[in-house]
């Protein structure tokens, strides 16, 4: 039996296009036209996921709010990470609209301001992003992938975890201990920075043939020449930089001082009606 109250379900509110037209998540992820991705508003759920503490240092609760109010898309945590700031702001703009109030205290004079930032800017920044996705160094054609999202909040917790331990070691009080301790760390941290890079490489053309195979590649990354690691580093940090979040410019009401905004979307506060 139908439900009766199916037509009073929540309806798509926008549509979106992914940045990258959904090219770089994985294999089925996402169902149907990725120019064309429908977006509901949140549902009372949803609202309670995102306020949950452990869900958003893991990030479930991401996951869980872009299944909920995007269906075409399957499996989250395959998304590329170029998709995922455009989508949960596509969210918040179903469900409360494009306006969102900022509180902002002024650097200059301590004055309490409250600006409305249209998310709408957002939208159409991410939707001129370029990514550079090759490079070619020392006859080598490496072809550049962003990370997914499973892949980029595995990196960012232990990334946490091992600064949180970095922190720690002011109580040790032996020297050569404390030393050695965070000498450790910062190995470990080094390694983490590695995988992002070997996750960063989706394939090398040599000429003779295109390598693929991730044990292969690892390898090359751990023995390859500097220049070329920094090479590599290089077009990473340029992507980085063109799909980081725009800030927006704004004017302190009592004293005319300038300031550059961004939007946090890693704080429950985003997903909150203001």
């Amino acid at each position: 039996m139908t439900n009766p109250l199916q037509k009073y379900f929540r309806q798509p509110k926008i549509y979106i296009k992914l940045p990258s037209s959904g090219m770089y998540s994985q294999p089925g992820t996402i169902q149907g036209d990725p120019a064309n991705i429908p977006v509901y508003g949140m549902t009372g759920m949803d609202e309670i996921i995102v306020r949950t503490p452990d869900a958003l240092l893991s990030g479930e609760s991401t996951a869980q709010l872009i299944a909920s109010c995007c269906p075409a898309i399957k499996n989250p945590w395959d998304l590329s990470v170029l998709d995922i700031v455009l989508i949960l702001c596509g969210i918040r703009i179903a469900t409360y609209g494009n306006m969102m109030s900022i509180e902002h205290k002024c650097t200059n004079c301590a004055s309490d301001n409250e600006y409305d930032i249209d998310l709408s800017k957002v939208i159409e920044f991410y939707m001129t992003a370029t990514y550079q996705n090759s490079l070619t160094i020392n006859g080598l054609v490496i072809r550049i992938q962003p990370l997914t999202y499973r892949q980029s909040t595995d990196i960012n917790i232990r990334n946490f975890q091992l600064q949180q331990r970095i922190s720690q070691t002011d109580s040790i009080e032996d020297a050569d201990q404390r030393q050695a301790t965070i000498n450790e760390l910062f190995k470990e941290l080094g390694n983490i920075q590695n995988e992002l890079f070997k996750y960063a490489i989706e394939s090398i053309d040599t000429g003779d043939q295109t390598v693929t195979e991730r044990r292969f590649i690892n390898e090359w990354i751990e023995n390859c020449e500097k220049t070329v690691f920094d090479a590599v580093k290089e077009v990473n940090a340029r992507n980085t930089t063109a799909y980081t979040m725009p800030s927006f410019p704004v004017k302190c009401d009592n004293c005319g001082t300038e300031a550059n905004l961004t939007v946090d979307l890693d704080s429950a506060s985003f997903f909150v009606q203001a």
